[in-house]
């Protein structure tokens, strides 16, 4: 039986964020990589997953982009958070967390 999923609508952003905020600059490959590493295998996301959510936070101005060259000599897009990205990435955290809490209280039976 497969154990991985889906990204959860609304939570690539964030990942993809906070993946910055700790590690940047990383090209889309490595940023893809290390979420599923943090997911523990739970996650596989793929080039058409990652490179439409690094183009639209770069079109947010929450990340931004500089050509290099990556580990294996290839030219590559490496992607930096930027302070507009770490206020989005503290709303959209305060967000999740208030959405979590909410969701355990619904299963817990105590709505």
């Amino acid at each position: 039986m497969d154990n991985r999923s889906e990204v959860p609508y609304g939570t690539l952003d964030l990942m993809v964020l906070k993946t910055l905020d700790a590690l940047s600059p990383l090209h889309g490959y490595g940023i893809a990589r290390r979420i599923e590493q943090v997911a523990k295998g739970s996650l596989e996301l793929n080039q058409g997953t990652i490179y439409p959510a690094l183009w639209r936070l770069e079109q947010r101005a929450w990340i931004s982009s500089k050509w290099g060259v990556s580990d294996n000599n290839r030219r590559a897009r490496f992607y930096s958070i930027t302070a507009a990205g770490r206020r989005q990435l503290a709303a959209e955290a305060e967000n999740w967390s208030r959405t979590v809490a909410m969701v355990n209280r619904l299963l817990e039976g105590e709505a």
